[in-house]
């Protein structure tokens, strides 16, 4: 039944996704903030899709800790699943994300018209660069920025490295950082067909100071927090320190 329900989940995202991947880039030329609305109306579509189709529900905790006001949102990643939770979770974002995403059909659309920053992830001190001078308008906007700062999608049970482009955008603007963490990759694997039915529990921190702060100092903090969550998600999943 596995096979069959996720094979379900793809044929609803396939059809459901290209409208959206037209309407979005369509109302990017009008309105940031419309295709915003749609955009997050899209992510809300294909979580409920993959709860109904697969069984995969989800329980938040911490939701009492997101912030009034703007805040980078720095979260683990683990599969597809977090992306569509946020999107539809949190205020209207913008995301940092590697510019070869930009190249995909309707995707990569909609992340344009959603402003969203695409950075080359080899150029290093120029691509932190980029995310300040454009992340610091997106926020000043009253807009949030979202980042993996992992840079990529791990498995359950690994941890990548985590770069300083979100905290050096907090910490040259002073906004806050929100750290996030999940067990998602425990039932929507990374690049994983087969999705598994269960309920992904996410942990939503505290927001962290950046004030004044040093951008690796704060990139250490957040790293603690979001991998000693994950490892309390799924202790039997990691080995031991």
């Amino acid at each position: 039944m596995t096979g069959l329900r996720s094979a379900a989940f793809l044929l609803g995202s396939l059809v459901v996704t290209p409208v959206f991947g037209v309407l979005v880039p369509l109302a990017g030329i009008f309105s940031m903030y419309a295709a915003q609305y749609l955009a997050r109306a899209w992510a809300r579509c294909i979580l409920k899709w993959v709860e109904w189709a697969c069984g995969i529900g989800y329980v938040v905790h911490g939701a009492e800790n997101i912030p009034a006001g703007p805040a980078v949102i720095m979260a683990k990643h683990q599969s597809a699943w977090e992306t569509l939770f946020l999107a539809a979770t949190f205020p209207y974002q913008c995301w940092i994300v590697k510019r070869e995403l930009l190249w995909l059909p309707f995707v990569g659309w909609g992340l344009v018209a959603l402003r969203a920053i695409a950075i080359d992830r080899k150029s290093g001190v120029a691509a932190r660069e980029q995310i300040v001078q454009q992340g610091s308008k997106l926020l000043a906007k009253g807009l949030w920025v979202t980042i993996f700062p992992e840079g990529t999608r791990v498995r359950v049970g690994q941890a990548g490295r985590y770069g300083i482009g979100g905290a050096t955008l907090a910490t040259r603007t002073g906004a806050p950082i929100l750290p996030v963490a999940h067990n998602a990759g425990e039932f929507w694997g990374r690049n994983a067909f087969r999705k598994h039915a269960g309920t992904v529990q996410v942990v939503i921190g505290p927001v962290i100071d950046t004030q004044g702060r040093d951008a690796i100092a704060v990139t250490r903090e957040v790293e603690a927090w979001i991998e000693g969550e994950v490892r309390r998600l799924n202790p039997e999943r990691y080995a031991a320190p």
